[in-house]
């Protein structure tokens, strides 16, 4: 009995953890199942840098109601670079299980492992599998890898350089990149790898990794070849048609990829159209229904580094990208408009709503117009007698739609036409009226211009209009100018004259402005502002002129109060004016001048500089100063002048200025005997400019005195011989013009009767008796005489003769050989108280026996003579005819000789 118990009671243990046991395996029936479950036949296959590992189920792995994971690893060498989950769903345990994933290095680097294993919830199958990549073994020399792989721009790429057993490892770099960019590593005894970012594109050849190394004490290097680029990035596709019949699909093509590979295009969709379709770079073309409605259509752009795609959807009726118009001609071309026509090739566009426009040149765009089919256009407000090119395009009137190209151009002349009318303006000048204008552009004379009219009359009165034609642009009239004027001025052509442009003359009363005042210049030209004048009633006129050149006027109708003038001459002064314009003539309102910039005068400016010395002072003179040589405005002029004689360290310069631009002189003073060096200049607001120097020796006053005296001797003593050398070589005619030969009177007894005994008788030849001087009678034309001359007495010769001078009794007698003869009448009577003086015959020369060249008469009224003695015979004049022909002479010499 105590043996059962002991028994039971041991017994009883066992059986407790018997039960326990059984319950407990009874609860785990899963985790004994995953105990058994688990990957089987794993394979590893390999391209490029991606890894495939193939696996099938163990069959226990049936038994699981459950998900299943498995669980990959990977290594390179024995490192671990990535993890990874593989979820199968029930339906799935039983079937192959593929896995890929692509290393960041060739498989030729290193050894790639791959370890899988099981989970069910959270316990883990004992079993797995395990499966290796060996990488590149006993390489001859070094090799890089990957060989020939496209990267994206941007990426980060790993090279990497195996070497044979016993190679040293010495450099690896990119071609085209600096060689210390990237990170160098080592991977094993025999690999290094490179790990750069690809920050620019490659050319589409490639570009080349190298690896130096050393092999066998022996320098050497080898590469592979990476193709670096973008993916694709077009866009904006967009589908039409153009005929109706054929869609085009245009689309706007990215960058480059810079691979060596084109990008491959093509339309994918549902309709069997879509297959026919032939796509190059930017356009793909396939034929449509294009009546069908809406319709959608995809663009497929993929390259080695990825794929783009692009999708329209429209109604192609709305999407007509109409052909040009074709044969576009005009159909009747006038003055100022023409009619165009052209021609469709697609012949259902004359059922579509049209619209088209017209491109003029020179004019410019015309106004689109619209209509069904419309295949013509009316162009208004052309030039006439110009020549146009036009170019038509047309689109449908949908919105959408777009324009077609331009049609091929067509080019028409249209027909001459009148002048336009003239551009007038006027300048008044001293006593005379400038008319201008402005000559007409070929836009605007319509033909050649064959000359001008002119005509003109006085505002007040109605006088008849005068008129001149001209043939250039302007017209000089010589008119009242303190009248007012109406002209009008109209040009010609072969088409007919233009119309009247008036201007109205105003008065020289009417004109005050006398002054102008200055203007600067900036920017290139003037900047002009002025107040405005109640009686501008159609604006203002600007003109403006070259002050120093000729009158080459231009002009500015304006209707405000400020212009800015450009295109003008930097050195060159320009004067302006400001009118106002009005129904009358034109009001002046201001006048100025100026430099649309100032420059340096240039040197040498004054020209014939000349200086005076007046005692101890020198007067430096020059000519007046043109304005065209004036490249700034002159403020006045500076004169310097120092001793040349003086050292260069110790000369004093002394100057003298004037604030006169007109003034032509300046002086120095008080300079004494010396060289001198004077220099001339101009004050400029640009500065001193326009310098000319002079070098001159001032002289002492006895130094000039002795000069003028030497040049005086010199001057006289030249005409004294000027004048004996003239005289010597005709002295004959001297002498034969001023004292001609006179005849020797002769004295008889028919001649002159005496109321004494004695007589008078003629001696043909002086006798004895000392002949007698005589005086010289002169007679000078055109002198009138007012007193008789007193009587001539002869004295005796034994009167004694005055002290120095020859006996003579005419000596005696007359104290001046110089003297007048009265002219009188025959009834003239001698003075009373003479009765022993005898009278002469008073006698008139004969005009008809006067010499050509004589102008005066002379008549000797009397002559007293002495009475004659026992011891003298008198000898007296007693041959009228031949005193009248020697007092006949211009200019005679009377001789008187006393035997």
């Amino acid at each position: 009995m105590k043996t059962e118990s002991v028994t039971r009671m041991i017994m009883i243990p066992f059986i407790l953890l018997s039960l326990f046991c059984h319950s407990s395996q009874d609860g785990n029936t899963g985790e004994q199942v995953v105990l058994h479950c688990g990957p089987k036949n794993l394979t590893l296959k390999s391209s490029a840098q991606t890894i495939k590992a193939t696996w099938e189920d163990d069959p226990s792995c049936s038994a699981v109601n459950d998900e299943l994971i498995y669980e990959l690893l990977v290594l390179v060498g024995d490192e671990q670079v990535h993890h990874d989950l593989v979820t199968v769903t029930p339906d799935q345990i039983g079937s192959p299980h593929i896995w890929e994933w692509t290393s960041h290095v060739a498989l030729e680097c290193d050894s790639h492992s791959v370890i899988l294993s099981v989970r069910y919830k959270n316990y883990t199958s004992p079993r797995r599998q395990e499966e290796t990549l060996p990488g590149m073994k006993n390489s001859k020399g070094p090799e890089v890898y990957p060989r020939d792989k496209v990267f994206e721009v941007g990426s980060r790429a790993t090279f990497c350089c195996v070497l044979p057993a016993g190679g040293t490892f010495n450099h690896m770099y990119l071609v085209g990149y600096n060689r210390s960019d990237g990170n160098i590593t080592q991977i094993n005894n025999q690999t290094y790898s490179l790990t750069i970012v690809l920050n620019q594109p490659s050319p589409p050849s490639g570009t080349d990794v190298k690896c130096e190394a050393t092999i066998q004490h022996r320098q050497t290097d080898n590469g592979a070849t990476a193709f670096i680029g973008y993916p694709p990035d077009d866009k904006d596709l967009q589908c039409e048609t153009s005929d109706l019949e054929l869609v085009e699909c245009r689309w706007t093509v990215g960058r480059d990829t810079h691979l060596y590979k084109d990008t491959d295009y093509q339309i994918v969709g549902r309709y069997l159209y879509f297959s026919a379709y032939e796509c190059d770079p930017g356009k793909c073309t396939g034929k449509e229904d294009v009546s069908a409605g809406e319709r959608k259509w995809t663009l497929k752009a993929e390259n080695e580094l990825g794929t783009v795609e692009l999708m329209d959807t429209a109604d192609l009726m709305k999407r007509v990208h109409m052909l040009a118009p074709e044969s576009v001609t005009a159909s009747a071309v006038n003055h100022r408009d023409v009619r165009l026509q052209w021609s469709w090739k697609v012949q259902r566009y004359k059922h579509l709503n049209v619209t088209c426009q017209v491109n003029v040149s020179p004019a410019g765009a015309q106004k689109p117009n619209s209509g069904v089919g419309l295949d013509f256009a009316v162009l208004m407000n052309l030039i006439p007698n110009w020549s146009y090119n036009v170019t038509v395009q047309c689109r449908t009137t949908q919105h959408s739609s777009k324009w077609s190209n331009w049609s091929l151009p067509f080019n028409f002349h249209t027909k001459g036409d009148v002048p336009d009318a003239l551009d007038v303006w006027m300048k008044m000048k001293d006593n005379e009226i400038l008319i201008i204008w402005k000559i007409l552009l070929e836009n605007q004379s319509h033909g050649h211009v064959l000359d001008y009219t002119v005509t003109w009359s006085k505002i007040e009165g109605t006088e008849q209009h005068n008129t001149t034609t001209v043939t250039h642009n302007r017209a000089t009239l010589s008119l009242d100018t303190t009248q007012q004027y109406v002209v009008n001025v109209t040009a010609r052509n072969l088409n007919g004259s233009s119309s009247p442009s008036t201007i109205i003359t105003p008065s020289s009363s009417s004109v005050g402005l006398n002054t102008s005042s200055r203007i600067k210049g900036g920017g290139g030209g003037f900047n002009l502002s002025w107040s405005s004048s109640p009686a501008a009633s159609c604006g203002y006129i600007v003109d403006w002129w070259p002050t120093s050149g000729p009158s080459m006027v231009t002009w500015l109708k304006v209707p405000r109060t400020n212009v800015f003038l450009k295109n003008f001459t930097e050195g060159q002064r320009y004067s302006m004016s400001i009118s106002a314009c009005t129904r009358e003539a034109p009001l002046l309102l201001e006048t100025r001048e100026g430099y649309v910039k100032e420059q340096r005068i240039q040197d040498d400016l004054f020209k014939n500089l000349t200086l005076k010395q007046k005692v101890s002072d020198v007067e430096v003179s020059w000519d007046r100063i043109s304005l065209k040589e004036q490249t700034a405005f002159i403020q006045g002029y500076v004169l310097e002048w120092f001793d040349s004689e003086e050292p260069n360290n110790n000369k004093a310069v002394y100057n003298a200025s004037t604030d006169d631009p007109t003034s032509t002189s300046l002086s120095a003073s008080d300079l004494k005997t010396g060289s001198y060096t004077f220099t001339v200049k101009a004050r400029t607001a640009l500065g001193e400019c326009g310098s000319k120097s002079l070098i001159v020796t001032v002289n002492s006053l006895t130094d000039n005195l002795m000069e003028t005296v030497v040049i005086s001797l010199v001057v006289v003593f030249s005409l004294l011989t000027l004048i004996n050398v003239v005289c010597y070589r005709h002295w004959a005619c001297i002498k034969q013009k001023v004292c001609p030969p006179i005849p020797r009177p002769l004295l008889t007894d028919t001649w002159l009767r005496s109321t004494g005994e004695h007589s008078l008788h003629v001696d043909q030849g002086p006798s004895e008796v000392d002949i007698m001087d005589a005086p010289q009678l002169l007679c000078k034309p055109g002198v009138q005489v007012n007193q008789p001359p007193p009587n001539l007495i002869l004295p005796p010769r034994s009167a004694p003769s005055p002290s120095g001078l020859p006996s003579s009794a005419f000596r005696s007698a007359f104290n001046n050989l110089s003297y007048h003869l009265m002219m009188q009448t025959e009834d003239a009577q001698p003075p009373e108280g003479h009765a022993n003086e005898f009278r002469a015959p008073t006698f008139t020369p004969d005009p008809a026996e006067e010499e050509p060249e004589s102008h005066m008469t002379c008549v000797l009224t009397y002559i007293s003579v002495p009475q004659p003695t026992s011891e003298e015979h008198m000898t007296n004049i007693t041959d009228t005819e031949t005193s009248k022909t020697s007092l006949s002479k211009s200019t005679s010499c009377l001789s008187y000789s006393e035997t």
